[in-house]
Formats: C-alpha cells, structure tokens, sequence
C-alpha cells in the first residue's frame, strides 16, 4: 500500500517527519521504512522547509511544539512556499503531546488532515497514513 507502480516501476511514498525528539524521528523512520515509505527526517522547522524546498512528498507528520519555528508556522511556511509555487498542498498529520494547551487549539485551525496524539499508538497513525496516501 505504500507503494505505486508506474509503467512498471515500484514507487516509494515520501513522508516527511518533522519533531525535535530524536527518538521519535528514529522510532518512525524505521517504523515507516519497514511499511515500504521513504522517509526523510527533519529536526526542526527550518530543516523541514529545506527539504520542501529540494524534493516532493506525499506527506508530512509534523510534531507541534519545537524551538524556533513550532510545528504550526512550519506547516503555514511549507503550505505558502508550495502556493507561490504552484505546487500541490501536501496533506500533514499532527502529532502533539499537547492535547489540552492553547497550542493545541491553535493546530486545529490549520485544518490538517489528521491529529494524532503522543504517546501514540503505531495503528492510528499508520491507519491515518494509509487513508491519506
């Protein structure tokens, strides 16, 4: 499922994990990988944005709350950079382990695909994933 085939080509789907835990970054590439994705690793928003801006991907898992640029104006930079330039939205889930806080509420208003939240459990998300690419 987590791949496509085109004029007989096998096609990894490219997701985009963004979080400042190393653990978690770690913990999902291999998750995902071992699900057929090919994934690329951001530590924080402004890495995330450099690697909008070198590739394509059919999805981004994106944590909230990170030093410097949080998970909220990381996915409203990655979201305008794609509209100036002419490039199809990418469908984002939400991770936090914020649930309760402000920040939270705030995630909500960008209306992403999904919200999955910490500690999270590997089969919503991978449900969430496949639903979306």
């Amino acid at each position: 499922m987590a791949q496509e085939t085109r004029k007989g080509l096998t096609m990894a789907k490219n997701i985009l994990v963004i979080d400042d835990d190393e653990l978690i970054l770690k913990t999902l590439k291999r998750l995902l990988t071992k699900e057929g994705y090919k994934i690329t690793i951001a530590p924080s928003g402004a890495r995330a944005f450099n690697e909008i801006m070198q590739r394509d991907f059919d999805l981004i898992i994106s944590d909230i709350k990170m030093p410097e640029m949080d998970g909220i104006e990381t996915v409203k930079k990655i979201r305008e950079h794609l509209a100036s330039d002419n490039r199809k939205p990418i469908p984002e889930i939400i991770i936090t382990g914020y649930a309760k806080e402000k920040i939270y509420q705030d995630a909500l208003k960008l209306n992403a695909a999904a919200y999955i939240d910490k500690p999270f459990n590997m089969r919503p998300l991978l449900e969430a994933i496949h639903k979306l690419i």
